[in-house]
């Protein structure tokens, strides 16, 4: 799927967070940028703690920013890390399912950005 120019530029942002991210013990930055439907776009990295536990991930941090501040209605979120594959977690995979179930993800596989709804990636996901 070839990605569009928002997109890509979406994809640029989280790749310009993740240089913020608190990432001492795995050295594994990440950035996530989340695009509402009316065109803003709120940023979030992975911020991690000695108590690994306590970690809290890039695209779970923008999500509840966006919450935090009463905007829900999200399009796309983009997902960076300097690794050749960088999917959300399991963990961030359900949070972004509790507030768009038809999510489009942005990451890279291989490399190569790529992009599909997040439907595909937890299609059988926690309700009640």
């Amino acid at each position: 799927m070839t990605l569009s120019d928002a997109d890509m530029e979406l994809y640029e942002l989280a790749r310009a967070a993740s240089a913020n991210a608190h990432a001492p013990y795995s050295r594994f930055p990440v950035g996530a940028a989340l695009r509402l439907r009316n065109g803003d776009v709120v940023t979030g990295v992975n911020v991690e703690n000695a108590s690994y536990g306590l970690t809290s991930c890039a695209e779970r941090n923008a999500v509840f920013a966006a919450v935090g501040s009463g905007q829900v209605d999200f399009e796309a979120i983009a997902i960076h890390a300097d690794a050749a594959s960088a999917p959300p977690c399991g963990a961030c995979r359900q949070v972004m399912t509790e507030f768009a179930p038809e999510l489009q993800v942005i990451w890279r596989r291989d490399g190569q950005v790529v992009s599909a709804p997040r439907s595909q990636l937890l299609p059988e996901r926690f309700v009640l």
